[in-house]
This record gives structure tokens, sequence and C-alpha cells, in this order.
């Protein structure tokens, strides 16, 4: 005779396709079709699986669920950890959207460095400057100027505010439909921007720290928010510095694409246009056809990351 006690096996619903849009340690957070969203714990034989991976999973009795399998990738974000490890970010994403401020400082060779990634995964850039209401006119003039190099390039660059609600609209537009991650340093107001963009939900927002003056790590976990008019944003952790994986001077070389017309010139073919007589990048450089600071952030690159 059967224990009344025991409790009956749980039986698994079907395997159905989701999305992560949060991850916890060992617990991910899973988006079924219909927008609703489950707890889950993950197969050991699975791997690793980040923020924006489609998977199959089941969901059971209980209210909990169970990741089964990771499927295939459009794009993948990583970015170089401690002692060089790799360390993922998202996947399936359309645009990474490199956030600076004014206030905690813009430093280019952190947008550089995400560039470089952006172009060696099939990932659309773009450049948000936030928190402009905090320059005068002339010091907004002078930063637009500072950087032309890159709207010159092509790559989008977009001055806004969280605050002011200054210059949003073209921001929504590129990012309808669209999986777009935020990326940053932290204290430039990527989640403000979220709470902005998403009026309904709450993201967690901290101000600077007086005594530093640096960003306080206010978003702790990677997370996946739908835009109103479909689409997401993925708001990552904020990062003092992008480490990129190593990899060929010519992956390097591919990052910095106004360099690409002007390379194809240089006398010698294996160029690495720092002191080659004949380099066709360094006399664009002279001439102003080419940043200075990108070919000096692309030569500390080389000497940090080239295979």
């Amino acid at each position: 005779m059967k224990d009344s006690n025991t409790s009956s096996p749980v039986v698994p619903y079907r395997q159905q396709r989701g999305t992560v849009i949060a991850h916890y340690g060992p617990l991910l957070d899973i988006e079924d079709n219909n927008g609703d969203i489950c707890r889950c714990t993950t197969r050991r034989s699975l791997g690793t699986v980040v923020c924006g991976d489609h998977v199959l999973w089941r969901r059971s009795r209980h209210g909990t669920g169970v990741v089964e399998k990771r499927l295939p990738r459009r794009t993948f974000l990583s970015r170089s950890g401690q002692r060089g490890k790799t360390k993922p970010v998202a996947a399936n994403i359309d645009h990474i959207i490199i956030v600076v401020a004014p206030s905690p400082g813009i430093n280019e060779e952190l947008v550089d460095h995400y560039l470089v990634a952006a172009e060696n995964t099939d990932i659309t850039p773009l450049i948000l400057i936030n928190k402009i209401d905090l320059l005068p006119e002339k010091k907004l003039l002078e930063l637009k100027q500072r950087f032309s190099c890159y709207s010159d390039i092509g790559y989008p660059v977009v001055f806004a505010s969280a605050k002011i609600t200054y210059g949003l609209s073209d921001l929504i537009r590129l990012m309808e439909g669209k999986i777009s991650i935020f990326s940053g340093e932290s204290g430039v107001g990527k989640s403000s921007l979220i709470n902005v963009l998403i009026p309904d939900i709450k993201a967690r927002v901290a101000n600077l720290s007086l005594t530093s003056g640096k960003g306080v790590h206010t978003t702790t976990t990677t997370h996946l928010y739908r835009l109103p008019k479909g689409g997401g944003i993925i708001d990552s952790p904020g990062v003092r510095a992008f480490g990129l994986e190593k990899m060929p001077v010519a992956r390097i070389s591919h990052g910095f694409a106004e360099f690409r017309e002007f390379a194809e010139h240089c006398r010698f073919r294996n160029c690495s246009h720092r002191n080659e007589p004949g380099c066709a990048v360094i006399t664009a450089a002279e001439e102003g056809s080419i940043s200075r600071l990108r070919l000096k952030h692309y030569h500390r690159m080389v000497a940090e990351y080239a295979l």
C-alpha cells in the first residue's frame, strides 16, 4: 500500500522557448513567450548562460522551472576579467550603447575598447553622452568637437540628459524592435536613462560618491528590460575598464574602422603604424585625417592584447 504522506513526483510541463532576462548566480529569470517570468535552475551540462540568451526550459508544478538547453547565439559580448579570464556579458545583442558622462568623467580609451569589441562581434555601437545638463554651452560645444572624430567615422553620437529628458527621441527610435545593452562606467546614469525610457520600472539609482566623485555600483546584476514599443534594454553593472580578450593584431586593427582605407597604402604589409617609414596611417594622423588619440589607444591595445 502506498504511503499517503509520500508526495507524488513532480510532472514537468512541456518544454518551451524562453529568454534569460536576469542571472542570479545559479538561478535564472526566464521570460516566456507571453511575457511571464519564472525563476529557474539549470542543468549542470548546460554551460555558460547569460542575459539575452534564448533557451529551452520546463516549468514545474511548484512554480519554478529548469533550463535544459541554450540555443545558438546571434551575437555574444564578453570582456577580459581578472587574470585574463573571459567574463561573459550578454548575448543576442543588436546595439551596444556606450554611455559616458561629464561626471564622473569621460574616458575615450574605454570608449575605444568597447568599439573594438563591437567591431569584432557584429554588434552595432552607439555613443551616448549623458548628463549634458551639467555643462555650460561653451563646454558642450567643446565636447561635441571632441567627439566629432567618432561621428566622422560613422558612429552615432547622441547627446542627452536623463534629468531633463533631452535628446532621447532619436535614441528611442534607434532602439525600437532591437536588443540594446547599456555599458559604461558606474555613475554615468545608465539606470536613470532606463527609468526615463521605461517609466513603469524603477531601476535602482544612486548618487555619485560625495567623497571620491566616482560612480557607485548601482546595478549589480545584468538585467533585460522590455521597451514599450518592442525590443529591450540590457542594463549592465558599471565597469572601470573593459578588458579585451587576447586577439591577433589584425582584429585589433579591424576595430579602428578609419584606419582601413589608409592602411592599404602603407609601404609594409605588416605595418604596425608606430614608426615604420611610409606608414600611411601615421601620415593621416599627422594631417588630422585620423585622431592622434585614437592611434595612441590603438598602440596601447596592441601592446596589451595582441597575440
